[in-house]
């Protein structure tokens, strides 16, 4: 992100231009500043800071566990006193995101997606060794955490906006144009756009809304050029749309000029930047008539000119002569959108605005730009029975682009494959993967799209949820709208569509995602942050983001469907915490009966049997039989390879250092199962927990695994059986063969 070496630089050779300030006194300022200078464009009553959504996620999410999917409850909460902070201070606060990834930053981005998934193989590998997370130096962001921010920013009341080309020339843009007090972020690239002044969000402290400039103007005066001299500066360190390797032999001959003959090849950053500095100074103008944006002094090949030329134009915001890209920056659908012939004007003009005023998912990508991307998910490259997520998904998106692209509005035509650019293991992504429409399956013809965003009355109403579910062959689900909370309805709808494209999963991890689902709504951020785990699964780590990537696939059929349900109904604050996930998971594999896993509540254990059942019928009708498969504890995660002193990792709620017996509960897993399928286990066809309710005896903490001792739970009826003959001597199961694509929907 940005340009190469200059924040570094900055920071460590520029101490002058690194001012700390105080965010109210400069607010008032501002403000003071305003009123005064009736030609300024800031407004003098509302002081401004851009903030650059993407930047700020790693300071936002500083939720303890990150690992199992997220803790949404308590992210929501920390985003909720962030934003306190600015309005408090009669800050006005505008966020950023990138909606777009342009595609002469494919190979950049590309290349970060490549790295990431690095950094997630060595957190399996960690999981599975240890069976406890990791330190916060492999820290990955939860999935799906910018599209899922953005929705809480505006549930928080705040102006989101989501870009339409490259987010930083945006976020510059909008600073310039409303004069704004600054631009909060942490990409050097705010340096070099001669915009409102930089503002860091990592040496932000919100106690006392400090944080440290980057003076543009001291930077220029330390390093001998004018701000205009910048963006070639920038392009000739290597930015994001410049490889920093084409510009090599412009540097290495600045490096011997500068130092007076060869570099080394140890040079510094420093020195790196302060000879080309050198160099663009020198080269800047020389030559009489040299108006152009690269001067012709500098020795460049046809094509890296062409490159530097596209780099340098990257930073000039409107009104800064040339404009990037052509005499009107702005938006023009008839020569943006790719499927513009397949749907009508007013569809493209709605889908943009949603876009851009953050209140639609996926649309936009699919219309206008005929791409879409999914950034990297914590996945197991190792895990051969589990799909990812991009082809668990892949029938449904599919459906989606039917949806958008094969409704009555494009006349029959027959419209291109989407572009498709997922991160999952086995995907070396040198290439766009090119995904067709499908239409839904359902009777009648096609909706039109004019119908399900324009349209009103009962009918249009049904019909749009209808067309939602018939994206995840749900369509029976329908009977339970306005019966159940709508968030149950759509945790129901999608739990459903995973059981029936993922053969492997079990009643254990059906059970796991409804049950947890169920009990979030009664737990706040509090209970969910010191819910106790006795180890990690990796297993239950993958399907933790499963299910976090599959809301968003909830939330694009939404948009596509014309929104049948509200936004707050999909986001995964309400439906979904990953270290209750991780608990229950860790319960059912255990072989807990229903009322333990829904921690002895009698309304939550009738609410989700209700859901359960009707998640196997639906099932059962489509020739799907969910078998009990509980899972053995992962071989590695013993005791002696957990870390005792880390939080919620073998310990007890006292923090004292367990005994033996508490040791022995915290391997919770197979063994519950096995002993019982060794002592002849065979059962009835009574489902475990269906006909009666049944309190725990003794108060308890149902994530502490107290009934759990020696193998068995201590103060439970022993487990019945699931209504199928259990194979007793069954100790392992053989890994299913690697995936592959699945068939075309």
């Amino acid at each position: 992100m940005g340009v190469k070496g200059l924040q570094h630089f900055v920071e460590q050779c520029c101490p002058q231009a690194c001012a700390t300030v105080h965010l109210r006194e400069m607010a008032r300022q501002h403000v003071a500043k305003g009123q005064q200078d009736h030609t300024s464009r800031a407004n003098p009553t509302s002081p401004t800071l851009v903030v650059d959504g993407l930047a700020c996620l790693r300071h936002w999410y500083s939720c303890k566990d990150w690992i199992c999917g997220g803790q949404w409850k308590e992210y929501m909460g920390v985003l909720e006193s962030w934003v306190e902070a600015f309005t408090s201070a009669g800050i006005r606060l505008v966020f950023v995101f990138d909606g777009v990834v342009e595609e002469q930053k494919r190979r950049v981005w590309v290349k970060r997606r490549r790295r990431v998934n690095g950094e997630i193989s060595k957190v399996f590998h960690h999981i599975k060794a240890h069976g406890t997370p990791p330190g916060r130096e492999l820290f990955c962001l939860p999935s799906g955490l910018g599209t899922f921010t953005q929705f809480a920013l505006r549930s928080l009341g705040q102006e989101v906006l989501c870009s339409v080309q490259e987010a930083d020339y945006e976020i510059a843009s909008y600073a310039h144009r409303h004069g704004s007090m600054g631009i909060l972020g942490q990409d050097s690239d705010f340096i070099i756009y001669d915009s409102a002044p930089y503002l860091s969000v990592a040496k932000l402290r919100l106690d006392d809304l400090t944080t440290i400039l980057y003076d543009r103007e001291s930077i220029c005066r330390s390093i001998g050029l004018a701000v205009a001299q910048l963006p070639l500066l920038a392009c000739l360190l290597g930015n994001d749309v410049v490889p920093e390797e084409w510009m090599q032999h412009i540097r290495s001959n600045a490096m011997a000029t500068y130092r007076g003959s060869c570099a080394p090849p140890g040079a510094s950053q420093g020195e790196k930047v302060l000879a080309v500095a050198q160099l663009v100074s020198s080269v800047w103008g020389r030559q009489e008539g040299d108006a152009g944006l690269i001067p012709q002094s500098l020795v460049l090949s046809a094509p890296g000119r062409e490159v530097l030329e596209r780099g340098v134009r990257s930073y000039l915001l409107p009104g800064q002569e040339p404009l990037r890209g052509g005499d009107d920056p702005t938006f023009s659908p008839g020569s943006a959108c790719v499927m513009e012939r397949y749907v009508s004007p007013e569809i493209l003009k709605a889908c943009r605005e949603k876009h851009v005023a953050a209140e639609g998912f996926m649309v936009y990508g699919v219309l206008c730009e005929g791409v879409l991307e999914c950034s990297n998910t914590m996945e197991d490259e190792e895990e051969t029975e589990l799909l990812p997520q991009a082809l668990v998904y892949k029938p449904c998106r599919q459906r989606i682009y039917g949806l958008l692209l094969l409704s009555g509005d494009g006349c029959g035509m027959e419209v291109p494959a989407v572009k498709e650019w997922f991160v999952y293991p086995g995907n070396p992504l040198k290439e766009p993967e090119m995904v067709k429409p499908a239409p839904l399956n359902r009777q009648g013809d096609q909706p039109s799209l004019q119908l399900l965003w324009f349209s009103s009355g009962p009918e249009v109403s049904d019909l749009r949820l209808a067309s939602f579910l018939s994206v995840f062959d749900c369509q029976e689900l329908s009977e339970l709208y306005g019966s159940i909370e709508d968030s149950l309805l759509a945790t129901l709808c999608l739990v459903t569509y995973i059981v029936l494209q993922v053969q492997q999963l079990s009643l254990e991890d059906m059970e796991a995602y409804l049950s947890q689902s169920v009990c979030l709504r009664l737990k706040s951020p509090q209970e969910l942050q010191h819910i106790k785990l006795p180890y990690l699964s990796s297993r239950a780590v993958q399907l933790g983001s499963l299910y976090v990537r599959g809301l968003s696939h909830l939330l694009g059929a939404n948009c596509a469907s014309g929104c049948p349900l509200p936004s707050a109904a999909l986001m995964p604050w309400n439906s979904f915490d990953g270290r209750l996930f991780h608990s229950k998971y860790l319960l059912a594999h255990a072989g807990a009966q229903h009322t333990l896993l829904l921690d002895g509540d009698s309304s939550c254990l009738s609410l989700f049997l209700c859901l359960r059942d009707k998640l196997l019928e639906t099932c059962r009708r489509r020739g799907r039989t969910l078998q009990s498969r509980p899972r053995a504890a992962e071989h590695n995660t013993r005791p002696e390879h957990r870390d005792r002193n880390r939080p919620g990792f073998g310990s007890t709620h006292t923090g004292r250092p367990p005994c033996d017996g508490e040791m022995r509960r915290n391997q919770c897993g197979y063994q519950v199962r096995e002993e019982f399928m060794e002592r002849g286990g065979q059962g009835g066809g009574e489902m475990r927990g269906e006909n009666q309710f049944s309190a725990p005896q003794q108060p308890h903490h149902p994530h502490s695994y107290p009934h759990y001792c020696d193998g068995r739970f201590q103060s439970v009826p022993p487990v019945r059986s699931r209504g199928r003959a259990r194979r007793p001597n069954r100790q392992r199961f053989q890994l299913a063969p690697r995936w592959s694509q699945p068939p075309d929907p």
